[in-house]
C-alpha cells in the first residue's frame, strides 16, 4: 500500500484553510478497482477532478495507477470547492504510487486547475489562499503561469509555475530546475478622473468633499447630464489611497472573482468604484450563489458603491444594502457555512428628479402622485440611512462654453479630506477609541456628556427632531455631519454654523 500527503487551500468567503490533501493506492480485486473514491466534504467540482487528472497523466506521458485509490480531504469537516485542488490530487496520487519522489513538497503548497492536456491554468482567490498558506507556515507555492504574478504579492513564500505536469515531475525528479517567480515592480498607477473635469457644481462638490472626510452616504438628484455620475466617479480622486494592508485586503476580494491578473502593478492602491447596473439580483449584490463569491457590496469594501438610477432598482435589492451600511460587513448564511464579507462602504446613490426625467424641470409633466411613488421605490429605512441629500442642477451653458478652466482639481481637495480625516482620527484615537472616521461613532457616544455639544449649539438640530421633520437616527446623522464639517473648517468642535450646514445637508434643502 503506498500513501502520501499534499496540502492545498479551500477558500470559506474571504478566509483561506489549508487542507491536507491524502492519497492511499492499493491492489484490490474488487469491481471498479481503479475507481477514485474521495471523503471529506468534496463538492461536484471536486468530485469531477478525477477525470481531469486522468487525462493530464495521459497527455503528459504518466501512468494512472490502475489499483485502488482513496483520497481524503481534512479536515473532514471543511467544505472543498472548486478546482484549485487538481494539482494537488494529481500529484498526491502519483507520489502514493511512487512515481515521483514527494520530498521536495515538505512546506509546499499546490494550487492550480488541470487542463486535459496537462497545462497548468489559473484560479481565483489566489493571493487570500497563498496568504493563508504562509500564516500556516507554508512557504513555497506552486501555482499556474497565470497566477505567479499574483501569487509574488505574498512576502514570505517562494513562487513556482510549471507550465505542464510533466515539468513539475521532471523538478520532483530532480532532472530540471524552477526558477522562482519574482515580485515585478509596481507600475505606476492609472490616473483617476479628475474633479478639474467639472464645470460649476460648487454645492455638489462641496458635498462630496464633506462625504470623502467623514465617509458619509449621499444621494443625488438631478436632471440627466447635470453630472450625477460625474461627480461620483471622481470621488475616488479625493479618498486616501489604502495603506498596504488594505491594498491587500481589497486585492483579495478582487481576486476570488477572478479580477487580480497582475503582480505588484495589480495590487489596488486607491479606493475601489463599483456601479452595478439596476437589474442586478440579491446575490450579485451581496454574494453568495451558486458560484460563492463577494457581491458588488464587498468587491466596493474601503470604496464608493455607485448606485444610478436607484428607483429603478428592485425594491427588495436596495433595502438589501440595510444591513450592511450599519455593520460594514455582508454576512451569508448557509445550510452548511456561514461566510462573511467585509462592506465598509461609501455609498452613492443617484436618481432623476421624476419618472419622465426631463432635460428641464419646467418641461416635466408627471402628476405628484407618479413622483411620491417614484422616489417611494427607494424605502424610507434606506434613505434614513443617507447622510448628505443634493440637489444637482444642470450646469449653465456658460460653464461649459468659457474657455477658462476655473474648477479646482481633485489634488487640494484630497489635502483637505485627508488633514480632516486625520484629525477625526486623532480625536477619537486619544478618546482610546477604535474609530477612525465621524460617520462610524455611534450616536450614544455623541450624546454622552464629553461629546454632547450644547443647547445653543444643536437648536436647529433639537427643533427639527420635536417638530418630527427627523427621525432619532437623523438626528444622529446631523451631528456626525457637524463634526465632519467643523474638522474641515477646523473647528475645535462644531459651532452652531456647523449643526445649520448638517441639517440642511441631512434635509437636502435650505431651512426656513
Amino acid at each position: 500500500m503506498g500513501y502520501s500527503r499534499t496540502s492545498t487551500v479551500c477558500m470559506i468567503g474571504t478566509t483561506g484553510v489549508v487542507v491536507t490533501l491524502e492519497a492511499s493506492v492499493y491492489r484490490s480485486t474488487a469491481k471498479g478497482a481503479d475507481a477514485v473514491r474521495m471523503s471529506g466534504l468534496p463538492d461536484s467540482v471536486v468530485n469531477q477532478a478525477q477525470t481531469r487528472v486522468r487525462s493530464a497523466m495521459a497527455n503528459s506521458g504518466l501512468r494512472f495507477p490502475d489499483k485502488s485509490i482513496s483520497v481524503n480531504f481534512g479536515p473532514a469537516s471543511i467544505p472543498t470547492t472548486g478546482s484549485a485542488a487538481d494539482l494537488a490530487l494529481a500529484v498526491t496520487i502519483l507520489c502514493a504510487d511512487e512515481a515521483v519522489p514527494g520530498h521536495r513538497l515538505d512546506g509546499a503548497v499546490l494550487l492550480a486547475e488541470l487542463g486535459l492536456d496537462g497545462s497548468l491554468r489559473p484560479v481565483p482567490g489566489t493571493l487570500p489562499a497563498l496568504t493563508a498558506a504562509r500564516r500556516d507556515g507554508l512557504r513555497t507555492a506552486i501555482v499556474a503561469p497565470g497566477n505567479a504574478a499574483e501569487a509574488s504579492l505574498v512576502d514570505g513564500i517562494t513562487v513556482l509555475a510549471p507550465r505542464h505536469l510533466s515539468a513539475l515531475v521532471a523538478w520532483l525528479h530532480g532532472q530540471t530546475d524552477l526558477e522562482p517567480e519574482r515580485a515585478g515592480d509596481p507600475a505606476p498607477p492609472a490616473p483617476l478622473p479628475d474633479l478639474a473635469d467639472l464645470r460649476g457644481q460648487p454645492t455638489a462638490r462641496r458635498a462630496l468633499e464633506i462625504a470623502a472626510a467623514g465617509g458619509h452616504h449621499m444621494f443625488m438628484v438631478g436632471p440627466p447630464g447635470a453630472g450625477k455620475t460625474m461627480l461620483a466617479e471622481r470621488l475616488p480622486s479625493i479618498l486616501p489611497p489604502l495603506t498596504g494592508d488594505e491594498a491587500i485586503e481589497v486585492t483579495s476580494l478582487h481576486s476570488l472573482r477572478g479580477r487580480c491578473d497582475g503582480g505588484a502593478s495589480a495590487l489596488i492602491r486607491h479606493a475601489p468604484f463599483e456601479a452595478p447596473h439596476h437589474s442586478m439580483t440579491i446575490q450579485s449584490l451581496i454574494g453568495g450563489g451558486r458560484h460563492p463569491g463577494p457581491g458588488s457590496l464587498a468587491l466596493a469594501h474601503r470604496g464608493i458603491l455607485f448606485v444610478d438610477e436607484a428607483p429603478e432598482w428592485r425594491r427588495e435589492v436596495l433595502d438589501a444594502l440595510r444591513q450592511p451600511l450599519e455593520a460594514g460587513e455582508v454576512l451569508v448564511r448557509r445550510a452548511e457555512s456561514t461566510v462573511r464579507y467585509p462592506a465598509r462602504i461609501l455609498l452613492v446613490l443617484a436618481a432623476n428628479p421624476c419618472p419622465c426625467a426631463p432635460d428641464r424641470p419646467v418641461d416635466c409633466r408627471c402628476p405628484p402622485g407618479d413622483r411620491r411613488r417614484y422616489f417611494g421605490r427607494i424605502s424610507r429605512p434606506l434613505r434614513d440611512r443617507i447622510d448628505l441629500r443634493i440637489e444637482v442642477a444642470a450646469p449653465p451653458p456658460s460653464a461649459i462654453l468659457s474657455d477658462q478652466v476655473e474648477a479646482e482639481p481633485s489634488e487640494p481637495v484630497a489635502a483637505r479630506v485627508a488633514a480632516a480625516r486625520r484629525v477625526a482620527a486623532e480625536r477619537w484615537g486619544e478618546a482610546g477609541e477604535a474609530w477612525r472616521l465621524n460617520s462610524e461613532v455611534p450616536g450614544p457616544a455623541l450624546r454622552s456628556p464629553r461629546w454632547r455639544l450644547p443647547p445653543a449649539v444643536t437648536g436647529t438640530a433639537d427643533d427639527l427632531l420635536r417638530k418630527e421633520r427627523i427621525t432619532a437616527r437623523g438626528y444622529d446623522r446631523i451631528l456626525k455631519l457637524a463634526w465632519t464639517v467643523a474638522d474641515l473648517r477646523e473647528h475645535d468642535r462644531p459651532d452652531a454654523g456647523d449643526i445649520d450646514s448638517a441639517a440642511e445637508l441631512r434635509l437636502g434643502y435650505t431651512i426656513t
